[in-house]
């Protein structure tokens, strides 16, 4: 009998139209003899609709006009999805698994994860406090920092400190020099991120990471190579190859990232082997430190004298057809349909 997969992408975050590419790429992989699948579009404002359509870009947003109205019922003697159409009765569908393609806010942050324990259905990837700590970048660096991995220096700013912006100021240049990076705590695909030259930009770039967030980290500049690594698993890990992200801005941001096609991504960084063994073993103490459990891409760089340093996890990896997570294990001899049915295998409540 095959599993009902409940499909989760779109979402409220600055990252929607990045979850409609990786939902795309998802449902048109699956197992089609092995699962049955729900796939539930969460628009802009929050309402969720189920196209349960064969063959479907969710990109071209057809889903948004003849989507059926529908929710997850967090009432576990529900089971599942409940469709509300137009004259006609409840219908109550049956949810064996969750896989929720939401990246950043409102997805990746325990929200939806929560959403899925108070209905007792189990889901791929990390569990509410995994999530919500990787999320936050300010809490990641604490743990990551408990647990002995180098990584950039950094400052938290609240909102609050905002109205003391001199104080502000002043303790971060008295931590360490510029430049600075300047990154909303809780953001995804380095959404709301500058680099600060000087006092100007300083304040200008914690005002704009604050429009997407209400703690903003100011971290060290590091100089190097920017490099990730993928992980799979929930007890027994796998930890692909090291991949590089050759930027074409000067930091990886969102532009950088989906619109600017002279960044490239190589899965097989030329490094020693030696570099590349530390970087695989640090991603494996901080996914455990952070408590994940099926997927996880951890990024680095790598200086210049091969000094290894932490950078930020991602708990939902990008599934688009750029993105590193699944081409690391493509080129571990793991395709992407056998990559999702490995993640459906190890979801979890």
């Amino acid at each position: 009998m095959k599993e009902n997969i409940l499909l989760l992408f779109g979402g409220q975050s600055s990252e929607h139209e990045v979850s409609l590419k990786s939902a795309t790429t998802i449902f048109n992989n699956f197992d089609k003899d092995k699962y049955d699948v729900y796939p539930v579009g969460i628009t802009k404002n929050g309402k969720w609709l189920l196209d349960k359509d064969p063959k479907v870009d969710f990109t071209k947003n057809v889903w948004i006009n003849k989507g059926i109205a529908c929710v997850l019922s967090p009432d576990a003697t529900d089971g599942g999805l409940i469709l509300m159409r137009e004259d006609e009765d409840i219908v109550k569908i049956r949810i064996d698994k969750v896989f929720p393609v939401l990246h950043g806010k409102y997805g990746e942050d325990g929200t939806v994860q929560g959403l899925c324990k108070l209905a007792q259905i189990p889901y791929v990837g990390c569990g509410v406090i995994s999530s919500a700590i990787s999320m936050d970048k300010a809490f990641t660096k604490i743990i990551v920092k408990e647990a002995g991995i180098p990584q950039a220096d950094f400052v938290i700013i609240k909102e609050e400190d905002f109205d003391d912006i001199d104080n502000s100021v002043k303790k971060i240049e008295t931590a360490f020099g510029y430049p600075y990076f300047i990154k909303p705590a809780n953001a995804g695909s380095s959404v709301g991120i500058s680099k600060a030259h000087n006092r100007e930009e300083l304040i200008n770039g914690i005002k704009n990471a604050l429009l997407h967030d209400s703690k903003v980290l100011v971290e060290e500049t590091i100089v190097g190579r920017e490099v990730e690594t993928a992980v799979l698993g929930n007890k027994d890990l796998q930890v692909s190859g090291v991949g590089e992200i050759l930027a074409a801005a000067e930091f990886y941001d969102f532009d950088a990232k989906y619109n600017n096609a002279a960044s490239k991504t190589v899965v097989s960084a030329d490094l020693p082997e030696n570099i590349k063994n530390e970087i695989r073993k640090y991603a494996k103490i901080i996914f455990k430190a952070l408590e994940c459990k099926g997927l996880s891409r951890v990024d680095f760089f790598v200086t210049n004298d091969n000094k290894i340093i932490f950078n930020e996890i991602n708990t939902l990896p990008g599934f688009t057809p750029i993105s590193m997570y699944p081409m690391l294990f493509e080129a571990e001899g793991i395709e992407i349909k056998e990559l999702i049915n490995k993640l459906l295998a190890l979801a979890t409540l």
